[in-house]
């Protein structure tokens, strides 16, 4: 999940969200991201939710220069950021 810092606008983070779909890698079983609908107050901006068959496909996802060069034009957008990994 992504809080973007204020002043942020909407249609950089919906550019930014194109190029994350764009990504894909053998193992990424789903890939889905989308901005907070706005029904709740104090909600984050976005989410990210990529799935993988394996931790070794994740680990690929995880390393991938596109991914990191995406990952760094996000960075200064951003006010907090929270990751985990877990399986089903």
């Amino acid at each position: 999940m992504v809080k973007v810092k204020d002043g942020t606008g909407k249609d950089e983070v919906e550019q930014l969200h194109g190029k994350f779909r764009r990504l894909s890698y053998p193992g990424m079983v789903s890939f889905t991201i989308g901005s907070d609908l706005g029904l709740r107050d104090g909600n984050w901006s976005f989410a990210i939710v990529a799935d993988f068959a394996t931790e070794d496909d994740y680990r690929v996802y995880d390393q991938d220069p596109e991914h990191n060069r995406l990952r760094a034009e996000l960075a200064p957008m951003v006010a907090e950021i929270a990751r985990l990994q877990f399986a089903c």
